[in-house]
């Protein structure tokens, strides 16, 4: 940042302690193995909670995952985590 001529840190900069951002992360987010172990359970129980997804991938050997992790390698599989409308439409009235 330039202030009166004179070059500073950003603020960022200085609220982690003169210290930089930790390099962003690259590559998949699982491995090939792991992402077919992920497909298969979520083929098996497709209404299963990450933190089930987790305890599953983990038990087929794979890695440890956090919560986080686990909610964008199903994104990356472009799977639907949404629950399909299997409610009949209300019979009641609209409008009067």
């Amino acid at each position: 940042m330039l202030v009166c001529g004179k070059a500073t840190a950003s603020p960022a900069h200085e609220w982690l302690g003169g210290r930089a951002a930790p390099p962003s992360r690259a590559g998949p987010l699982l491995d090939v193995p792991a992402r077919d172990g992920l497909r298969a359970c979520l083929r098996q129980q497709p209404d299963a909670t990450l933190d089930e997804l987790r305890i599953w991938l983990s038990a087929l050997g794979g890695p440890s995952v956090s919560q986080a992790t686990m909610g964008r390698a199903v994104q990356a599989l472009d799977w639907r985590r949404k629950k399909r409308v299997s409610t009949l439409p209300s019979v009641t009235p609209s409008g009067s």
